[in-house]
């Protein structure tokens, strides 16, 4: 029963949120403070999932300002976890067969987000450069998914470079966010689902990087990440286990 209740709920919440958002969102079209509003109502429906989100940020997360944001990208939850450590002014990069999806693509589109199409080199190349320039003249933030496809239980996987070649030409620091292990965590019959931690780290300077070392940036973001992920999914699942068993018992 709960988990058709849960469904019912949740579909209708999102497909209502994507319907207004995407109203709301034509009173100024593709302005980046819209992304960041409709991120934090999504990640609200997180307690409706039985998951109890723990969110830490740097203390002067505030003031961060024009930087290129990376995370771990695991599944369709993080659409509802991720989502709570946005960021005024961060917008995603997402392929461009995103804009496709009922409801939600409009919503994508719309709320400021940028699409990729990464079947086309030149054109990615392209929207990579105007992207960089966007951020180097302070308009925006961007937010990336270095590993390139969702990890579904593998872990972190291995970054590719295109974020880090963003930054550097930007001339913008890497803020790495890191969600800890969701990977079959969420029963959507069950009521408590345990916890989810998502930490911001500290911004990483770039400004002794260049093309020639951007690999030394990269390994130094993934092992920084790597460690976060092993030790904040090692303290969900500890906490997480507890409450499911009080949930079971």
């Amino acid at each position: 029963m709960l988990l058709i209740l849960r469904g019912i709920f949740l579909s209708l919440f999102f497909i209502l949120v994507s319907v207004f958002g995407s109203l709301w969102s034509l009173l100024r079209p593709r302005n980046p403070k819209n992304c960041y509003r409709i991120a934090n109502l999504l990640a609200k429906s997180s307690r409706f999932m039985g998951i109890n989100l723990v969110v830490r940020m740097p203390e002067n997360a505030e003031k961060i300002g024009p930087a290129v944001h990376i995370a771990n990208h695991q599944n369709n939850y993080d659409m509802v976890t991720l989502t709570a450590a946005v960021l005024p002014n961060v917008v995603s990069i997402g392929k461009k067969s995103l804009v496709w999806i009922p409801f939600f693509g409009p919503l994508y589109w719309l709320t400021g987000n940028i699409l990729l199409d990464r079947d086309n080199r030149g054109r990615a190349v392209n929207t990579i450069n105007t992207v960089a320039n966007k951020i180097k003249q302070g308009h925006l933030s961007v937010m990336m998914f270095p590993e390139g496809t969702r990890s579904r239980g593998r872990g972190l996987m291995k970054f590719k470079t295109g974020a880090f070649h963003t930054a550097i030409q930007a001339g913008v620091p890497i803020v790495p966010t890191v969600v800890s292990d969701t990977h079959d965590q969420v029963k959507w019959n069950r009521w408590n689902n345990g916890e989810v931690i998502v930490e911001m780290l500290e911004p990483i300077d770039t400004s002794g990087y260049n093309k020639d070392n951007v690999r030394e940036l990269m390994a130094l973001c993934q092992q920084r990440m790597e460690e976060k992920y092993q030790e904040i999914s090692a303290e969900a699942h500890r906490h997480g286990d507890g409450a499911i068993k009080r949930d079971l018992a």
